[in-house]
């Protein structure tokens, strides 16, 4: 009996969160991003590293919305799924959450290779907010994690290099404006998972890129590299080259021997072959292995510190195990972005498999080339290069019909620039009411009016769209987008112009009255800044329609930054009055109960802020890094941090 490679379609049911509306505030500036180094390491970093650390950093999330409307009530969920299997392995994919590979399984032991999350709970560590653990990320855009995280991709089945059929993942990446493209498939009889991957730059010009594969396993295990040092970075922002295995006296390629979060990126030496793996104490686990051009390997640890610990169990569910990752990833590090040229693409292939090596030995060297020699006699490199090049023919096979659908923004993109590419067909049927008026300014050189009055919606960035913009009737709408289009671009004081011009005739003034804050703000005018978010709060108070999603959000929103504010310049009583108009719904959310306590604390009313904490709230939306907890904690008086309060990923006092 021969067993062939099926791809069929499935239902994934879990204990889910929703996700709740997106922001619709445009994000002028980057959430809090933990990913900085202090720049007196960067005059030890190679010269090509010290290179691309600085290569166009990004400015801020834009055009994509803050995804911030979660909470952690979580209800039973459907998710559809498609299953990849042969008769050794098993691979689950989630295409409307970023193609998160969620599952991969060793047949017929039913081994999991992954860590599986058990639950889906976002957090907010992606670019944009949203996100969760587990799993394999396709991990596309800048420093930190996808804007696609939470989102669709494109997703159908196409030809296969071995004549059998691969599941295609695809979309249109916003940050940097490329498309990209994932191809999954198990060769009949193969022991492991091939990943595909092509990231294309349509433009006339050079584009930053960035991609890393991150891949949660069980934290019980040591992870192997071919590597002898390794770049270690840790949340007090400082990059230094560590020895690998041990440094500080520990072996830090055991997760839980690290005290604090941390990442260790593995310094492999030139023309070695690029791998990585996590095996536990039986020597059974998963490895991941690659073409040459994925040159990056790293080892993201939890730690075992209460802080690491916390977050472990706010991420999936307490009792279920921890996790570590191992990456893969285009440059050293995940602090560098790397040049894609005008009109090119980058590719390459990964394979995904279990690996049964001792992880034992006092001798790293020795550790590692067993392991090594146990990988090419299952694999061999030469079989991966020979995939790769069987598979680049194959990547701009059209697909057949469509078993996914992702967003409109990459056929708006293409309609735009009227280009071709092959394999990945963003249809003119998938756009939306989200690209509608782009569409009408792309055919009639004008941005229509919005039939009924509503936040305004996103903002394409790109040169183009801003060039557009510009020759566009400048009517109140067009003016404001411009200003973000402007901003974005790093032309603050063009952007600031365009957003006063259409001050006068708008009928809604609380968007540009809230963008002009944030210039305020970030020119050092912070009491005029205040000044203009009481004025905006109170404009969308009296034009707000309806206690539906859109409105709810905005005022939330418009609301937190507006009490921000306020309290930095020290006017608690007008934060107040901003407060009391907030929704009863959302002065209940965890977010909010801390911005109560700053609030009273602010007040003078210490005690009362010490209750909140007592009562107990959950900041479903906290940043990764962020230590705004801790530090009100202080505030209030003190003491030692309670555990469901302690997310430090930091050594305390650091």
């Amino acid at each position: 009996m021969v067993i062939v490679t099926t791809i069929r379609r499935d239902v994934v049911t879990l204990p889910a969160a929703e996700l709740g509306p997106d922001n619709p505030l445009p994000p002028l500036r980057p959430l809090d991003e933990a990913h900085r180094i202090d720049d007196r390491d960067r005059e030890d970093l190679p010269r090509d590293m010290a290179r691309q650390v600085g290569y166009a950093p990004l400015r801020s999330p834009l055009p994509t919305h803050v995804r911030d409307g979660y909470e952690r009530a979580r209800a039973p969920r459907d998710f559809d799924a498609v299953v990849i299997e042969n008769d050794r392995l098993r691979a689950i994919v989630l295409p409307a959450l970023g193609g998160r590979l969620i599952s991969l399984a060793q047949l017929p032991s039913g081994r999991e290779l992954l860590y599986r999350n058990p639950v889906f709970q976002p957090a907010n560590f992606a670019l944009n907010g949203a996100w969760f653990s587990g799993g394999v990320e396709w991990n596309i855009g800048a420093t930190g994690h996808t804007t696609l995280s939470c989102s669709p991709l494109h997703a159908a089945v196409v030809p296969a290099p071995d004549g059998g059929t691969m599941l295609r993942l695809w979309e249109w990446e916003r940050l940097r404006d490329l498309p990209f493209q994932v191809d999954l498939w198990l060769p009949e009889g193969s022991g492991f998972l091939y990943a595909g991957v092509r990231v294309r730059n349509p433009h006339e010009r050079p584009v930053p890129a960035y991609w890393w594969s991150n891949i949660a396993v069980p934290e019980e295990c040591r992870v192997l590299a071919p590597a002898e040092e390794a770049w270690n970075f840790s949340y007090e922002r400082r990059l230094r080259r560590v020895p690998v295995p041990a440094h500080d006296g520990t072996d830090r390629t055991y997760p839980l021997n690290s005290p604090c979060p941390a990442d260790y990126f593995y310094e492999l030496p030139e023309g070695r072959r690029p791998w990585i793996a996590a095996l536990d104490a039986d020597g059974h686990g998963l490895v991941q292995t690659s073409t040459d051009v994925l040159r990056g390997r790293k080892l993201f640890v939890w730690g075992s510190g209460s802080g690491g610990r916390r977050w472990q169990q706010w991420l999936t569910e307490p009792g279920t195990g921890g996790y570590c990752e191992i990456q893969a990833g285009l440059a050293r590090t995940q602090l560098e972005h790397v040049r894609l040229e005008a009109e090119s693409e980058v590719s390459w292939l990964e394979a995904y498999g279990p690996l049964l090596a001792s992880p034992r030995g006092e001798d790293w060297a020795s550790v590692v080339r067993d392991a090594e020699a146990r990988l090419e006699a299952v694999l061999p490199r030469a079989e991966v290069a020979a995939a790769y090049e069987a598979w680049k023919p194959c990547a701009d096979t059209e697909p057949r019909a469509r078993i996914a659908t992702g967003s409109g923004w990459g056929a708006l993109e293409v309609l735009r620039g009227g280009w071709k590419l092959p394999g990945t067909p963003f249809e003119e049927d998938t756009l939306g009411d989200d690209q509608a008026p782009w569409l009408h300014l792309l055919r009639a050189g004008s941005l229509p009016e919005p039939r009924r009055v509503r936040p305004p919606g996103g903002t394409p960035v790109g040169p183009h769209w801003r060039d557009m913009l510009e020759t566009a009737p400048a009517t109140p709408l067009a003016e404001y987008h411009l200003g973000v289009a402007q901003w974005h671009a790093g032309d603050r004081a063009q952007a600031v112009r365009s957003w006063e011009r259409a001050l006068p005739l708008a009928p809604s003034l609380w968007p540009l009255l809230r963008c002009l804050a944030v210039a305020d703000q970030d020119g050092g005018h912070h009491e005029r800044a205040a000044d203009r978010y009481v004025e905006a709060f109170d404009d969308l108070c009296r034009e707000r329609r309806d206690d539906g999603d859109a409105w709810t959000a905005a005022t939330a929103a418009l609301g937190r930054e507006a009490i921000g504010a306020l309290l930095a310049v020290r006017r608690p009583a007008q934060a107040r009055a901003v407060w009391e108009r907030l929704r009863p719904a959302t002065r209940a959310r965890g977010r909010f109960r801390l911005l109560q306590a700053e609030l009273l604390a602010a007040e003078g009313r210490i005690e009362d802020a010490r209750a909140v904490f007592e009562a107990g709230f959950e900041v479903a939306d906290l940043r990764e890094g962020d230590e705004v907890i801790g530090r009100l904690w202080e505030r209030t008086g003190g003491g030692p941090l309670p555990e469901r309060y302690d997310f430090r990923m930091r050594p305390p006092g650091s």
